[in-house]
């Protein structure tokens, strides 16, 4: 599935709708990094890699920013663990 997601800035938050229903991640920054702190897809968008999306489109814009990430989030610290490719950037 193509996801169009938005990083809203001013909310810090990644943002994307799915048939209608708004999905979402949540994060703070601190010196040097990013902690994901809560990921939202309620039940109609669930089950289709929405939330792992959002998790990877934080990924990668903190790896382009030369940020740590600590995952907070239960939800992001799983999909990192299950995504070795990310290992470089826990704080």
């Amino acid at each position: 599935m193509a996801l169009d997601i938005q990083h809203n800035r001013g909310a810090r938050r990644f943002e994307a709708t799915v048939e209608g229903v708004p999905c979402v991640l949540d994060y703070t920054l601190a010196e040097g990094g990013m902690a994901i702190t809560h990921t939202s897809v309620p039940p109609p968008a669930a089950g289709r890699g929405v939330a792992g999306e959002l998790v990877r489109a934080a990924l990668d814009y903190a790896r382009s920013k030369g940020w740590k990430v600590a995952p907070l989030c239960s939800y992001a610290e799983v999909w990192m663990r299950r995504h070795p490719e990310y290992d470089d950037l826990l704080a």
